[in-house]
C-alpha cells in the first residue's frame, strides 16, 4: 500500500512514554474519496485532533492508525469513529468548531462514543431553503432537548453560547410545523450604562436597538419577505416586556431575552402570561445585570423559587459552550477568575 505518514513510524515520544517497542495499534479505514475531507490538507484536521489525544495518530494511505497504551488507543478510535460517522451522515466535512468541541470533550475526559454524533447530527430544519441549525456543544444539545420537552425553559450563561439564537430557531421550527400559531419575542427595556430617553424617535424607534439581535436571528432563518409579512400581521411580535401586562398568550412560542434585567415582579408577570398550548423560553446572563442597585434580578429569583416545579427546566451554559471567536471563551474565563478574587 502507498504510504503517506502523518508521522513517520513510531515517534520517540511513543517509545519513551510506553517503554514498548510494540504498543497497541488500531486502525480505521476510509474510502479514498473521503481521505482529504476527513484528514484535511496535509493532515491538518488530524494534527488538530491530536492535541486532545494521548495516543499517537498516523495516516497510511486510506488508513488512520492509533498507537499507544490500550486505553488511550481505544479512546482515540472511539473519537475518530464518531467524527467519521458525523461526516458521513451529514454529508459535510467536519468544521473547525466541531473539531474543537471534540478536543474539549477529550481533554475533559468525557466519553466521546455515542456523544459527538448525537450533538452534531441533531438538526433544526428551518423554512429558509437549505437552512438548518445544529448544536455545537453538549450544553447546546441539552438546551434544545429541554425546549422540546418542557413548557418553560430558563437558560443562563455567558455571551456567545447561543441561548437566544437557538431559542429563536426552535420558535421558528414550532411555527413552521404548526405547533404554535405565533412567536412573541420580548425584552426588558433596560439600558446597559446608557439612557434610553436620549435616543431619537418614538418608543418603537427607541426600543429597536434592544431587539436587533432578535431581528438578526429571524432574518438569518427565514425569508426576509416572510419575516416582514409575519411582523405586519402579528404572527411574529417583538415587544417591550411592559407591553405584556394583562395579556394571555395562547398557542404561542414566547421568548424573554435578557431575562436577568427583569425585576422579580416583572418575571412573575411574564411567566403568568402563558396560555393554552404555549411554551416559553427565558434567556439571560446573570453576570451582566443592569438593574438599579438594590433591585433583585427576576431570573436569579426564579431559579431559586421555581426549581422544584415539574414542567420547568433550567439549563446552565458555561464558557465551554461559547461558540463565537476563540478569544471570547478566554475573555469569559478571565472575568470569572477576576470576579472570584477578594
Amino acid at each position: 500500500m502507498e504510504r503517506f505518514p502523518f508521522r513517520t513510524g513510531l515517534s520517540r515520544s511513543v517509545v519513551g512514554t510506553y517503554g514498548l517497542s510494540r504498543p497497541t495499534e488500531q486502525s480505521l479505514v476510509l474510502d479514498r474519496s473521503e481521505v482529504l475531507s476527513f484528514c484535511g490538507r496535509n493532515d491538518r484536521k488530524i494534527r488538530r485532533l491530536q492535541t486532545g489525544l494521548k495516543a499517537e495518530i498516523l495516516t497510511r494511505g486510506t488508513e488512520i492508525v492509533a498507537l499507544g497504551e490500550a486505553q488511550d488507543v481505544e479512546r482515540a478510535m472511539q473519537a475518530l469513529r464518531e467524527l467519521l460517522a458525523v461526516q458521513r451522515q451529514s454529508g459535510q466535512p467536519l468544521t473547525d468548531q466541531q473539531l474543537d468541541q471534540a478536543i474539549q470533550a477529550l481533554q475533559d475526559d468525557e466519553e466521546p462514543a455515542g456523544g459527538l454524533s448525537s450533538v452534531f447530527l441533531d438538526r433544526i430544519a428551518l423554512p429558509r431553503a437549505s437552512r438548518h441549525v445544529a448544536p455545537l456543544t453538549r450544553g447546546q444539545k441539552r438546551y434544545i432537548d429541554a425546549i422540546r420537552h418542557a413548557d418553560i425553559v430558563m437558560s443562563t450563561g455567558p455571551a456567545g453560547t447561543g441561548k437566544t439564537y437557538l431559542a429563536v430557531a426552535m420558535a421558528v421550527w414550532h411555527l413552521a410545523q404548526g405547533v404554535v400559531r405565533r412567536i412573541v419575542l420580548v425584552r426588558p427595556a433596560v439600558e446597559a450604562g446608557e439612557r434610553l430617553g436620549f435616543l431619537p424617535g418614538d418608543i418603537a424607534a427607541k426600543f429597536d436597538p434592544f431587539v436587533r439581535p432578535l431581528y438578526d436571528a429571524l432574518y438569518d432563518m427565514m425569508d426576509p419577505e416572510k419575516v416582514k409579512d409575519y411582523l405586519e400581521t402579528g404572527i411574529i411580535e417583538i415587544a417591550p416586556l411592559a407591553f405584556m401586562r394583562g395579556r394571555t398568550l395562547n398557542e404561542s412560542f414566547v421568548i424573554l431575552d435578557e431575562g436577568q434585567n427583569t425585576t422579580v415582579e416583572q418575571m412573575k408577570m411574564f411567566l403568568t402570561r402563558l396560555g393554552v398550548n404555549s411554551r416559553a423560553v427565558v434567556t439571560g446572563d446573570i453576570t451582566q445585570i443592569d438593574l438599579p442597585e438594590g433591585k433583585t434580578s427576576g431570573l436569579v429569583h426564579a431559579q431559586k423559587v421555581l426549581r422544584e416545579i415539574t414542567g420547568i427546566e433550567f439549563v446552565r451554559f458555561s464558557e465551554r459552550d461559547v461558540v463565537r471567536h476563540a478569544l471570547v471563551q478566554k475573555i469569559v474565563r478571565a472575568y470569572e477568575r477576576a470576579g472570584k478574587r477578594p
